[in-house]
C-alpha cells in the first residue's frame, strides 16, 4: 500500500474506540500555575492523583510551587468524613503560608465517581476565608491531556468583569501591567503610540501562552491597528480581562473549545473563528481573519511570511517529499498536520482525541486549501483514534515521522520506526511568526539522528538489534 493509495480525496472523518490514550488532564497545572503568578491549585483527588503530579512537575523541584494534593482518604470516599470542614482546613492553610489572590480546586475522577458537591461547597468557603475559589472539572474520565486548561479557562471566563473599573483605584490596579510597560517612557510618546490603533470593539485573546509569546502576538496585531484588551488568563486573577456583551474572542490553541462556548453562551461575547498562530501560515491567516472582522486591510504580511519560510529552508529541505503520521494526543494535530504539509510532507492520517469541528473550522478549511494548493491528497481525520488499528496502519503506510504519545514511541522505535513525542510540541513556544524554528526543531530531530547514524554506521546496529 502506499501514501497515495491510501489517502482520500476529501477531508474524512472517523471515530474509533472512543477511549482518550493521553495524559491526565491534571497535568494543566504545570503550566498555569507558573502563569497566573497570583494563583494556587488544589488538586482533589487520590494518592495516584499525587504520584502523578509528582513525576509530572517533578523537573521544577527547585521552584517553588504553587499547587498541592488534597487526598481522598478511604474515610473521605466513604462519605464518613465532612469535605467543607476539610476543605476549609486545607484553604485556611493556603491562606496563610501562601495569601493567593484565587484558589483552584482540580476535581479529579474520584472527585466524579463519589459526586463531591465542588460547585456546591465553594461558593460558602468562599464567602468563609475571603479568598474567590474557582472550580474546575479537569478529570481523565471526560477530557483529554491539554483539555485540562480548557476546564480553567472556562471557570475563569465567568469570574471576568462585565464592565470597565470606575474607581481611579480599580483603574490603578488593573492599569499595573501597562504602566510597568510605560514606565520611563514620555507621555507623549505613549499617546503618540496610542493613536496608532484603529477604532475597533474591544478584543480578547484565549489561551495559556508564555510571555513573550504573548508579548509577540499582541505586537504582531498592534503593526495592523489592533488593540489587544487582555488575555484570559492574565499573569494575575486580579487582572482577569474586561468581558462586555458584545466583545470579540479568538482562541490561540485548537482544545479551547469550551472556554469558547463559555465565552460566546454565558458571557455574550462574539467568538472570531480564526486558524490558530502555528507557523507562519497559521499565524499570517489568523491575523487575516481578525482584521477582516474589523474592516482592516492587513499589511506587510506577505513579506513576513516570505522572510519566515526563507530562514527556514535549512529544516525544509530535511522534510520535502517525507511523510508524517500523527497518532493522537494533545489536540494540537490539526495544526501541526496544516503547518507540516506546508512545510512539503505528505500526511495520510491525523489522530486526535477530540474534534470540535465548529471551533476549529477555520482550521480545518486552512488545512483543505493548504493540501490543495500543496498539491498532496488530503488526510484522513480519526477521532478518538483506536491505538492498536493505529499500529498495524503504521505497518502498512511505513511513514517517516510518527508524532506520538510517550506510551507508544518506544515499541514503535524498536521496530524502526522514527517517532517524536507530541508533549514536547505542547510544552514548546511554538505560536507566531518567530517560533516556526521551534517547531522544526522538534520534528527534524529523529530524522537528523538517523542520517547522522548512518554518517556513523551505526544504522546496521540499531537494525540488527531491532524488534522483529
Amino acid at each position: 500500500m502506499t501514501l497515495a493509495d491510501a489517502q482520500p480525496q476529501a477531508l474524512n472523518f472517523d471515530c474509533e474506540s472512543g477511549n482518550y490514550h493521553t495524559f491526565c488532564p491534571i497535568s494543566c497545572v504545570a503550566w498555569l500555575y507558573q502563569k497566573i503568578e497570583d494563583s494556587f491549585f488544589l488538586v482533589i483527588g487520590t494518592k495516584t492523583c499525587g504520584y502523578f503530579l509528582q513525576n509530572a512537575m517533578g523537573v521544577m523541584i527547585f521552584a517553588e510551587p504553587r499547587y498541592a494534593m488534597a487526598e481522598l482518604e478511604e474515610g473521605d470516599i466513604s462519605a464518613q468524613l465532612n469535605d467543607y470542614n476539610e476543605l476549609k482546613r486545607l484553604c485556611e492553610q493556603i491562606k496563610r503560608d501562601r495569601n493567593p489572590s484565587v484558589i483552584v480546586w482540580i476535581g479529579t475522577c474520584t472527585t466524579e465517581i463519589i459526586k463531591m458537591d465542588l460547585e456546591g461547597l465553594a461558593p460558602k468557603l468562599e464567602g468563609e476565608i475571603g479568598i474567590p475559589i474557582v472550580v474546575a472539572r479537569a478529570n481523565g474520565l471526560d477530557y483529554a491531556f491539554t483539555q485540562g486548561e480548557d476546564t480553567v479557562l472556562a471557570a475563569m471566563a465567568q469570574r471576568c468583569p462585565s464592565k470597565a473599573p470606575d474607581t481611579e483605584t480599580e483603574k490603578d490596579e488593573r492599569n499595573s501591567i501597562q504602566k510597568l510597560l510605560n514606565f520611563g517612557r514620555k507621555q507623549e510618546d505613549v499617546k503618540a503610540e496610542e493613536s496608532e490603533y484603529v477604532d475597533h470593539p474591544p478584543l480578547v485573546l484565549f489561551g495559556s501562552l508564555p510571555d513573550p509569546v504573548v508579548t509577540q502576538l499582541t505586537l504582531e496585531l498592534k503593526k495592523q491597528g489592533i488593540k489587544v484588551s487582555g488575555w484570559l488568563p492574565a499573569k494575575r486573577f486580579t487582572e482577569l480581562p474586561v468581558l462586555e456583551e458584545g466583545s470579540y474572542v479568538c482562541g490561540v490553541n485548537p482544545f479551547l473549545s469550551r472556554t469558547a462556548t463559555t465565552l460566546m453562551r454565558r458571557r455574550k461575547c462574539k467568538l472570531i473563528g480564526a486558524p490558530f498562530p502555528i507557523g507562519p501560515d497559521g499565524t499570517r491567516a489568523w491575523i487575516e481573519k481578525i482584521c477582516s472582522v474589523f474592516n482592516i486591510e492587513p499589511k506587510g504580511l506577505d513579506e513576513r511570511e516570505a522572510g519566515i519560510w526563507a530562514n527556514l529552508e535549512d529544516y525544509l529541505s530535511i522534510l520535502r517529499g517525507k511523510s508524517v503520521f500523527f497518532m493522537g494526543d494533545n489536540l494540537l494535530e490539526i495544526s501541526l498536520a496544516r503547518f507540516l504539509i506546508r512545510c512539503g510532507m505528505t500526511v495520510p492520517e491525523i489522530g486526535i482525541p477530540y474534534m470540535d469541528k465548529r471551533y476549529q473550522g477555520g482550521e480545518l478549511e486552512l488545512l483543505e486549501k493548504t493540501c490543495r494548493e500543496m498539491g498532496v491528497p488530503l488526510p484522513r481525520i480519526v477521532e478518538k483514534p483506536d491505538n492498536y488499528n493505529q499500529v498495524q496502519r503504521i505497518y502498512d503506510l511505513k511513514p517517516d515521522l510518527v508524532i506520538t504519545g510517550m506510551a507508544h514511541a518506544n515499541p514503535l522505535e524498536a521496530r524502526g520506526i522514527n517517532t517524536k513525542w507530541s508533549v514536547e510540541f505542547t510544552f514548546a513556544q511554538i505560536h507566531g511568526f518567530s517560533n516556526a524554528r521551534d517547531i522544526l526543531e522538534l520534528a527534524t530531530r529523529p530524522l537528523r539522528r538517523n542520517t547522522a547514524l548512518k554518517d556513523l554506521g551505526w544504522d546496521k546496529l540499531v537494525k540488527e538489534d531491532a524488534i522483529v
